[in-house]
C-alpha cells in the first residue's frame, strides 16, 4: 500500500479530527490570498496525479475561489415589472455547478493555457476554492508526451468554456449513457432540432 492510498482513505474522512483541524486552517489561510493565484505545487498531489497531473514542466497550477449559493437577479429596488412567473430575485439557480465557473475563469485570465482538469480542496461558509490544472500546448515536454499532445491541437482551445473538461460534461448531463440519455447527445438543443426539424426532399 503506497503512501497516496494513506493521503486517500486520509482525504476520505473529512470529518474526523485530522482532516476538520486542517480544513478550517487551510480555509483561514485560503482567504488572506486573491480570487485566483497561482500556486507551486498542487495541496492535493494524489487527486492530482488521478486527474492527469505531471510533476514537470508545462504543468501549472492555480487556487480559485467561488462565492457560494444562488444567484440573484440584477434588478434596481427588487421590481422585475413583469408577469408573477418571472418575479423571482433571490432563488436564482446556475445551471453549471461552481468547479465548471472555477475553470471559466482560470481560463479567461490564462488564454495561453489549456484547462486539463479541476479538483475541489476547500470551502467555507461564504466560498468554495478549487484547483485547476492548467497545461502549456507551447511547452516542449507536452508537445512530444503522446499522452498528452492531444491538447496542443487548435480544437482543444478553451475547453472549460465548451463544456468539454469532466465538469463542463456532468452540467451538460453526459455522465449518463444509453436509454437515459436519449435527448442529451450531441446536446439538448441539437436533439431538439433533430426530433422537431422537418426534412423534406428537394424532388418527391
Amino acid at each position: 500500500m503506497g503512501g497516496t492510498s494513506f493521503i486517500n482513505e486520509i482525504w476520505r474522512k473529512k470529518q474526523s479530527d485530522i482532516m476538520s483541524f486542517l480544513l478550517q486552517i487551510r480555509a483561514w489561510e485560503y482567504r488572506h490570498f486573491s480570487t485566483i493565484s497561482r500556486i507551486k505545487k498542487p495541496s492535493r498531489p494524489e487527486k492530482a496525479k488521478r486527474l492527469g497531473y505531471k510533476s514537470k514542466q508545462g504543468f501549472i497550477i492555480y487556487r480559485v475561489r467561488v462565492r457560494r449559493g444562488d444567484r440573484k437577479k440584477p434588478v434596481p429596488k427588487g421590481i422585475t415589472s413583469g408577469k408573477p412567473k418571472r418575479h423571482g430575485i433571490n432563488q436564482m439557480k446556475f445551471k453549471r455547478n461552481k468547479k465548471s465557473v472555477a475553470e471559466e475563469r482560470v481560463g479567461k485570465i490564462c488564454r495561453n493555457l489549456r484547462v486539463l482538469n479541476s479538483y475541489w480542496i476547500n470551502q467555507d461558509s461564504f466560498f468554495k476554492y478549487f484547483e485547476i490544472i492548467l497545461v502549456d500546448p507551447n511547452h516542449k515536454n507536452i508537445r512530444r508526451s503522446f499522452r498528452l499532445n492531444w491538447i496542443c491541437s487548435p480544437v482543444s482551445k478553451h475547453r472549460e468554456l465548451r463544456g468539454k473538461t469532466s465538469s463542463g460534461r456532468k452540467g451538460r448531463g453526459l455522465r449518463k449513457k444509453g436509454h437515459r440519455a436519449n435527448k442529451l447527445r450531441p446536446s439538448i438543443k441539437s436533439s431538439w432540432k433533430r426530433n422537431n426539424r422537418l426534412n423534406l426532399w428537394k424532388y418527391r
